[in-house]
């Protein structure tokens, strides 16, 4: 067991290394937790292979009801994607600085080719939209003002209402919850818990990395603990232990240990806010998930 006693929180970042504290939200409560046990990545996950078959990243476009515009959505296909088959889909969410192309620092393309190499994940296709709802959802400005901020929560109806129903209309994709995942990091790790356990007929797993405060509280985000246990698959969460945003996660963790919710809390030694952890969290969730 250990405790954390969180005085301040940092930015809602994107994550990058040079991510800038954020101001005083005055003093948080302490909370006993009790990790899941941290097993290294081996050396390599996300380096190339040779000799390995590779899936490919194409970047399309889809009309967006919910903000009006057509907007711009990042997709990774398995090596060998065949229209004939159909396919699981991840929803993959950046954080509050990037947009559909921030998860590509992590080479998703690349932890996902080796994964299949070594068998160790089902082939599924990997969406990563941008999650700033707005017209112009460009990561530029003030990305911390109230009415940026604003466009990750009108997100959600996006996601749902046009994006999910224009990748079913242009990939060869299963159409059910059991086939359907979300994770993210950092503002986008509160998202996907936000939206992942907000709408349990949509997705059956549902992964957090290094979730920041737009993270509902517990009760808010699981209101019917025997509706969650019944439609969710696997609630998945990492953060590093010297990331001032861990608050977020072990807040849910002893929610869900408290109610007997299925929830899995990685505190990953020396982990900043960046992508050494959120590589390592795609790595674990793309292994654990259809």
């Amino acid at each position: 067991m250990k405790k954390f006693y969180l005085t301040a929180l940092l930015a809602l970042s994107m994550g990058a290394a040079n991510a800038q504290p954020g101001g005083m939200f005055g003093p948080i409560p302490q909370i006993d937790v009790k990790f899941n046990d941290y097993i290294a990545a081996p050396e390599g996950f996300d380096k190339e292979t040779a000799g390995i078959e590779r899936g490919t990243i194409e970047e399309v476009e889809y009309k967006s009801s919910t903000v009006g515009t057509t907007r711009k959505v990042t997709v990774y296909l398995p090596p060998k994607y065949d229209k004939s088959k159909k396919y699981p889909v991840l929803y993959l969410l950046h954080g509050i600085g990037g947009d559909h192309k921030e998860w590509m620092q992590g080479v998703p393309n690349i932890i996902m080719d080796n994964l299949y190499a070594q068998g160790k994940a089902k082939p599924m296709i990997i969406v990563m939209p941008n999650g700033r709802a707005l017209p112009n959802d460009k990561p530029e400005g003030n990305v911390y003002a109230p009415e940026m901020v604003k466009g990750f929560e009108i997100f959600e109806r996006d996601l749902i209402d046009d994006l999910i129903p224009f990748i079913q209309g242009k990939y060869s994709t299963y159409t059910d919850q059991p086939n359907r995942a979300v994770a993210g990091l950092s503002m986008g790790g509160g998202q996907s818990l936000n939206f992942g356990l907000g709408n349990l007929d949509k997705f059956a797993y549902v992964g957090g990395f290094s979730s920041a405060p737009n993270t509902k509280q517990p009760e808010q985000l699981i209101p019917d603990v025997e509706a969650t246990k019944k439609a969710n698959k696997l609630l998945w969460m990492v953060c590093g232990n010297k990331d001032g945003l861990m608050f977020n996660s072990t807040r849910l963790k002893a929610f869900c240990d408290k109610n007997k919710v299925p929830c899995t809390l990685i505190e990953y030694p020396d982990g900043q806010h960046d992508f050494v952890v959120w590589k390592y969290g795609l790595y674990n969730f793309a292994q654990l998930i259809f």
